[in-house]
């Protein structure tokens, strides 16, 4: 497998996989007290990650202004440091946040924000660019959202950003951006368990890479959780919004969806991988467009997940496979 991919038509080069720096902003909560991170972070394991990520291969970073309040665009700036123009960062914008005490505070999606929301990510990143700029509110009024495409053509035409995304869902909402000439992706939702076929049929068609956040399944599909098992509780996991599926009553895994992992677990563990090396095999025999970005908190999850490059995509005969073992 070419353990590089283009972000759609825009001609930037990115490795294959990428990497999800949500976990690495550390605690963070909603207004009404739910966490909305990972649990607790060790700022300066999250840098050796990042740096160790980049001996081994990965150019592409994924973050958001609001992961930890703008805590995870520090520290991936810290991380990157002299070495940023070899790398691809992506960053977010739409949610507003109190950074003093860590706490979400609504959203804007004003094309005046958007020009703040970018000084502002530029400034904690250490950067002058962002090179994919994307919009964070998935259900947004689709034509409100085209003012803010319009917004960040002007930005690209400035030299803030290369290129830009909507982060949705919705394939529908994702077509309003990609009628913009540097409109390069959509972030979306896909894993072995939630596939996405319509999205990824309008990246094809549309010229757009897949970035696909969740690849593991919110961790399902990492071989790290048990039935039930607790979860931290500054983990959201522990306390599930409605759109995260598979921790239900936030008791931990719903058994049922590990018991879908189960069922496919020896295809995925096939040439040596781990179960998390496999389920991003998965991803990338799914589509050419897709680039998958799971999250890390350690060197040690960053080297397993740098490791599935090696490995490269399943096959189109174990893509069926699994079809059949999860009765789709």
């Amino acid at each position: 497998m070419d353990t590089t991919r283009t972000l759609g038509r825009s001609g930037i080069e990115v490795s294959a996989l990428g990497f999800g720096c949500w976990a690495i902003g550390g605690e963070w909560q909603s207004a009404d007290g739910l966490p909305l991170g990972w649990g607790k972070v060790d700022d300066e394991e999250s840098v050796r990650a990042v740096r160790h990520a980049l001996d081994l291969g990965v150019t592409f970073f994924d973050t958001s202004d609001n992961y930890g309040t703008g805590h995870s665009e520090r520290v991936l700036g810290r991380a990157l440091g002299k070495r940023r123009a070899d790398v691809v960062v992506a960053t977010k914008w739409g949610y507003l946040f109190d950074e003093r005490t860590r706490t979400a505070d609504g959203s804007d999606d004003s094309p005046e924000h958007l020009r703040r929301a970018l000084t502002a990510s530029l400034r904690r990143l250490d950067t002058d660019h962002v090179d994919l700029y994307q919009f964070h509110i998935g259900d947004a009024d689709p034509e409100h959202a085209a003012l803010l495409r319009d917004t960040c053509e002007d930005l690209v035409r400035e030299g803030l950003i290369r290129a830009y995304a909507w982060s949705t869902d919705d394939p529908a909402r994702a077509a309003v951006f990609a009628e913009g000439p540097h409109c390069a992706a959509v972030q979306h939702a896909l894993n072995l368990l939630q596939d996405a076929p319509d999205m990824l049929r309008l990246c094809e068609e549309r010229g757009l890479a897949s970035i696909n956040r969740s690849p593991l399944a919110m961790g399902l599909l990492a071989g790290k959780r048990r039935a039930r098992q607790p979860l931290e509780s500054g983990d959201i996991r522990s306390r599930p919004p409605a759109w995260l599926q598979g921790f239900g009553d936030g008791s931990g895994a719903d058994p049922e969806w590990l018991a879908r992992v189960e069922a496919v677990r020896s295809i995925l563990n096939s040439e040596g991988r781990t179960l998390a090396q496999g389920a991003l095999a998965w991803l990338w025999a799914r589509s050419p467009a897709t680039v998958p970005i799971p999250g890390f908190r350690s060197v040690a999850q960053a080297e397993e997940n740098a490791g599935a490059m090696a490995k490269g995509a399943l096959t189109g005969e174990q893509l069926a496979e699994i079809d059949r073992l999860l009765g789709r």
